[in-house]
């Protein structure tokens, strides 16, 4: 599926025999007319797995791949050649990617402090984007790349994928038939353990690694460990905590789950939550982490009759589990009451008996596919970012940001600005965008 004049190109000249050539070099795939053109930004942790899934899709052509780390870009090529029998193009700088015309969709799987301004200059350039959870770094990253998927008419998928998994599909079916009754509460909640990063020294970063590229659109510092592979998550600078990290998902499975219910109760659908609070702080590790290690949200939807509340516990400290799962989701009616977990769901009665359940894994595999499917239909794919993936991603920021100033919010949903709140409202973007990677305007 590329470009429309390379296309016509290669079907008036003598170049199709090349083409035909190409087509047959690429094992397995679908004829090179019917493969979607597909450049993916990272090559490590998650994007390594986007790789891979990409790579061996059918209907996909990974054509290239660019990493600011030589390592990790020799890794991701030699997994993607070896999936689709060629090597992707390499390349150290993002913008090669959205300036090559021959690529249909960007896929993002870098640290969260760069999600945005990529997401945001491919919209501009006429390419679709999977990128992955949260949705930017802030708040105002999330809303500026909802208004330029709107402007551009892209689609954008995000990577929370269990919204594509048979097993959430079914857990939704299951509870918009009523039998969980009258549903008011919903909790999500994280007890993984996690380990701590200490306090080790700046030093000069690796070999070959553009550091000051890596940072981007953040504050200048010096190298650190912390500051780079992995570890970038738990600092205010380049990531968005464990709330933002896995918190996103088992919040949006717990939203999913609780419109499910609204479906049966002739409820709206829950939208954004007109207040937030949370409490909690960094009690547990003693180490370089800004994020809290122990928290709990409240998020308060609706007013009257009508309102419901989603709460989020995180414990990543905890080594058990909860209600019998490590990570995961809950919703509880007037006649029971429903767990949703990585790889399996089951429902309870009042009495505790079982009502039904359901099992499955949460592989990206059938989220990538609905993103591809949706680039050739142009509907909007199962995580969408302007109507699920960023209402998920605002309840990571602003869980954050009540978490940080100590106080209950209250959110205007439209302006998604917190009322007569002016510390809260400076946390909804960064201070100042460090020049050249400012924000896009849309």
């Amino acid at each position: 599926m590329s470009d429309p004049t390379r296309r016509a190109f290669l079907q008036t000249s003598g170049a199709v025999t090349a083409g035909v050539a190409l087509a047959s070099s690429l094992v397995g795939k679908e004829p090179a007319n019917n493969r979607v053109r597909v450049g993916i930004m990272g090559a490590g942790g998650r994007a390594f797995s986007l790789i891979n899934t990409f790579a061996a899709n059918p209907n996909v052509e990974v054509v290239a791949i660019a990493d600011l780390d030589p390592g990790r870009l020799a890794k991701g090529l030699e997994a993607s050649e070896k999936l689709q029998g060629k090597k992707p193009r390499s390349e150290s700088d993002f913008r090669k990617l959205i300036d090559d015309k021959t690529i249909d969709a960007i896929v993002i799987g870098t640290p969260d402090h760069w999600h945005a301004i990529p997401t945001i200059l491919a919209c501009q350039a006429g390419k679709d984007v999977y990128v992955e959870k949260p949705d930017g770094h802030n708040i105002g990253e999330g809303m500026r790349m909802v208004a330029a998927l709107r402007k551009h008419k892209r689609v954008v998928q995000m990577g929370s994928q269990h919204r594509s998994t048979k097993r959430l599909q079914e857990a939704v079916e299951f509870v918009k038939s009523g039998k969980l009754g009258r549903v008011v509460v919903a909790k999500a909640w994280e007890s993984t353990k996690q380990g701590a990063i200490g306090f080790p020294k700046d030093s000069e970063a690796p070999a070959g690694v553009d550091y000051e590229m890596w940072m981007g659109p953040a504050p200048k510092r010096p190298f650190n460990v912390n500051r780079f592979h992995g570890r970038w998550r738990w600092l205010y600078d380049y990531g968005t905590g464990d709330l933002g990290n896995d918190g996103v998902h088992r919040l949006d499975m717990a939203v999913a789950l609780m419109d499910a219910a609204a479906v049966a109760d002739k409820l709206p659908p829950l939208g954004l939550p007109r207040t937030i609070f949370a409490n909690g702080g960094k009690w547990y590790f003693d180490d370089a982490q800004e994020f809290p290690d122990t928290l709990q949200a409240n998020y308060e939807y609706g007013k009257g009759k009508d309102t419901r509340l989603l709460t989020y516990e995180m414990r990543i400290w905890a080594p058990y589990s909860y209600l019998g799962e490590s990570e995961g989701a809950a919703v509880f009616g007037d006649q029971g009451y429903i767990v949703m977990g990585n790889s399996r769901w089951t429902a309870y009665g009042k009495a505790g008996e079982v009502l039904a359940k359901g099992e499955g894994d949460s592989h990206e595999k059938p989220h990538v596919q609905d993103f591809i499917d949706c680039i050739k239909s142009r509907k909007k794919p199962a995580c969408d970012l302007e109507t699920v993936g960023h209402p998920a991603s605002v309840l990571c920021h602003a869980g954050n940001i009540a978490a940080r100033v100590g106080r209950k919010l209250t959110l205007d949903p439209i302006a998604e600005t917190f009322l007569d709140d002016r510390e809260a409202n400076a946390l909804r973007t960064r201070p100042e965008y460090r020049k050249p990677w400012v924000l896009p305007e849309v």
